[in-house]
């Protein structure tokens, strides 16, 4: 197609999540143009700019949000930095991807809803990038259908380890720990596969001793029609699965958040007569996702995903720590729209 209309995008900082996962994804899209790119340190925003090939680079995020042709900001910074970013590039007029969780605090959450109702015509939205990959569209489908009966139950396990005491996930104050970098997402796809938020939770947290982050998170959340449990740790063997079941049958999935974009995803439907595998076609979530995101500003529709729905994700995530800390069930404070 000639003379398409895309996106020319920028990216805040040369962070590894987007050097190597999301700016491939997004040089793949249909829609996007990545044509910027800034660090703090200049000489990393060019050794990335070469890398990639990407047109333009800055050594500060400011000259980035300058950029009058830069539209839209992806932005990877750490957690501590994602909301105070978002919203100066909100300001400078840019749309925003933000990388998950919203912040570090469902208080600094609100704070970047409120401004994104400053600037209505600007679209803003956390980057769970899962959603978006057709294993999770299924998933959805075939519960909504009835094809596992009545949800009752999903159960999530996701580690990695990871015990470098420089690491940005490894440093308190910053928005490091497990929970806030990993356990967002089942927290999220039970949100997404129920329908629904949780009633109240039940959190137990180890924290490193070392480095005082979480480590080692398991928790559970009610739910109106039933439960979710979930694991996670940067501190044990690379795993990750997801199982929801209900009254009749069950779904798994083998790969449900780093889904690869070199080969097939799996998902597998289980019920008392059949077994079903799906392999799904060979595909780039974040490239979909960029793509979903670039077409809601061509043709000004609303994003997948409202930026609400990041804090509501955040709350969850607050109920689980208060839990944590009192030893008692938390009820979780939903966001109430003003």
């Amino acid at each position: 197609m000639t003379n398409q209309r895309t996106i020319k995008w920028g990216i805040l900082s040369t962070a590894n999540i987007g050097v190597e996962k999301v700016i491939p994804g997004l040089k793949k899209s249909q829609w996007c143009d990545v044509t910027a790119i800034s660090s703090r340190n200049l000489e990393k925003a060019q050794m990335a700019a070469s890398k990639l090939e990407i047109g333009k680079f800055y050594g500060s995020y400011e000259e980035l949000l300058a950029d009058p042709e830069v539209e839209a900001i992806y932005n990877p910074l750490p957690n501590h930095l994602h909301v105070p970013w978002s919203i100066k590039a909100l300001e400078a007029g840019k749309h925003v991807l933000c990388e998950k969780p919203i912040g570090l605090s469902s208080e600094e959450g609100m704070a970047l809803v409120e401004a994104g109702k400053k600037h209505p015509e600007l679209k803003l939205m956390e980057a769970f990038m899962y959603r978006h990959h057709p294993q999770w569209k299924k998933a959805k489908e075939i519960v909504k259908t009835g094809g596992i009966g009545e949800l009752r139950t999903i159960h999530t396990f996701f580690s990695y380890f990871n015990n470098d005491s420089e690491d940005i996930r490894n440093l308190p104050g910053i928005g490091g720990g497990g929970l806030l970098d990993i356990g967002c997402y089942p927290i999220s796809l039970s949100r997404f596969i129920f329908d629904e938020e949780p009633q109240k939770v039940m959190g137990v947290v180890e924290n490193d001793p070392s480095f005082g982050v979480d480590r080692l998170t398991s928790s559970i959340m009610q739910f109106s029609k039933g439960t979710s449990t979930f694991t996670c740790s940067t501190q044990l063997a690379d795993y990750q699965r997801v199982n929801i079941l209900g009254t009749t049958g069950r779904i798994e999935i083998e790969i449900p958040f780093n889904a690869p974009p070199d080969r097939p995803c799996k998902l597998r439907h289980e019920t008392e007569n059949e077994t079903k595998d799906y392999a799904f076609d060979i595909c780039d979530q974040y490239t979909i996702q960029g793509d979903l995101f670039a077409k809601a500003i061509i043709d000004n529709t609303p994003v997948p995903t409202p930026i609400e729905d990041a804090l509501l994700n955040m709350k969850t995530i607050e109920a689980i720590f208060q839990s944590a800390e009192s030893g008692t069930w938390k009820s979780v404070d939903h966001y109430q729209e003003s």
